[in-house]
């Protein structure tokens, strides 16, 4: 049994936080604001030092620095506490997690790709075996809804997380979808701590899983 702690979206206002105790701290991205280098250092400082034996994150479409940077310059300052997934998976006492910064095209952000065959290539990535999966993004019609009511939502992720036997579905970027749902025996959890205004008002989710 691992003890986790989700939440996503924090911009830049992690010091706001006030996080229970875990086993695993779990972030499904937008780390930042402006998705500088500065913000990048400041949030990853504060999340190498949290008192949690596992340190999870993706990043998110607000986090241009780790799209636009190498490979190398980013594994140098990813504390040694802290995993970094970019789709890519990690374990943890038999438990399979998978993560993704990827998320549906919207005004060229990070991470941004074309619905369809585009974005499908990187969920064609997650392993069938998969216990949790943590993508920045929403799955189509799950807390996916906008304040304008759109559902933005991929539906190639939805699809793809059928095929598997993913457990748990932690994501974000849709503030206004901050909650819980279980669909077809998966838990998906949308972690976003701020809401539209980005005010510091959702807490952070907690279970044994």
């Amino acid at each position: 049994m691992l003890s986790l702690v989700l939440i996503s979206d924090t911009h830049g206002k992690h010091d706001q936080l006030s996080l229970p105790p875990g086993d695993v701290i779990l972030h499904a991205g937008d780390v930042t604001s402006r998705g500088t280098e500065k913000e990048v250092l400041a949030f990853l400082d504060w999340f190498g030092k949290l008192d949690y034996q596992h340190k999870i994150f993706v990043a998110g479409n607000h986090d241009f620095f780790f799209e636009n940077s190498p490979t190398e310059k980013i594994a140098e300052i990813i504390p040694p506490s802290v995993t970094y997934l970019n789709d890519s998976g990690t374990e943890i006492a038999g438990v399979k997690i998978w993560g993704s910064p990827i998320t549906p095209w919207f005004f060229d952000w990070a991470f941004n790709r074309q619905r369809g065959a585009e974005i499908k290539k990187h969920w064609d990535l997650i392993p069938k075996d998969t216990d949790i999966l943590i993508t920045h993004g929403p799955a189509h019609e799950i807390l996916d809804r906008t304040k304008t009511g759109i559902a933005a939502g991929c539906e190639e992720l939805l699809k793809k997380i059928s095929e598997t036997d993913i457990k748990l579905h932690l994501f974000g970027h849709i503030h206004e979808g901050y909650g819980e749902r279980m669909v077809d025996g998966v838990r998906y959890i949308n972690a976003s701590v701020l809401d539209i205004h980005y005010r510091q008002v959702n807490p952070p989710v907690s279970f044994d899983f």
